[in-house]
């Protein structure tokens, strides 16, 4: 490729990192991030995941659903509330409402910050739902339907 479609291309304008830093991030994005489908394989699976699901939702957007067997705890009360809550030697995956909500990000650094393994669920609620996993509300349990364009209809798996 030459120097003027470098420099042009706004995708390569800056040039993809060499294989060893790609490598690096990517493995430390791992670290951090959780997907749905795998948080819901995982608890499907039955026995201990070896992880425990915390909504850092308000009531309201609990009451409204969540995942099946998380901790309700909102973000704001993870200082006073988490020691009672959380074993500092299980991993914790925190979700809130979706891709355009950062409450995850931030229980997930105030958890981190007092000393818990944290990692948050990439999609959050949202996402669970339009996989079509189901959740719980205060009547019960949910079944929703997969959105074709988050979800596999066919295939039990997305293959990636």
């Amino acid at each position: 490729m030459t120097t003027t479609q470098l420099t042009t291309n706004p995708v390569l304008r800056v040039p993809p990192a060499r294989p060893a830093a790609a490598a690096a991030y990517f493995r430390a994005d791992l670290a951090f991030h959780a997907d749905v489908s795998d948080v819901a394989s995982v608890l499907a699976s039955g026995g201990d995941p070896g992880f425990v699901v915390l909504d850092s939702r308000s009531t309201e957007s609990w009451d409204q659903g969540h995942v099946p067997g998380a901790i309700h705890l909102p973000t704001a009360l993870i200082p006073e509330q988490a020691e009672q809550l959380l074993d500092r030697s299980v991993p914790v995956v925190t979700y809130c409402w979706g891709p355009g909500c950062n409450g995850a990000t931030r229980a997930a650094l105030a958890l981190a910050e007092l000393g818990y393994q944290v990692k948050e669920m990439l999609g959050g609620f949202e996402y669970w739902a339009r996989e079509g996993f189901e959740f719980e509300t205060w009547e019960g349990i949910q079944k929703p339907a997969a959105d074709p364009l988050t979800a596999p209809l066919a295939a039990g798996d997305c293959g990636c």
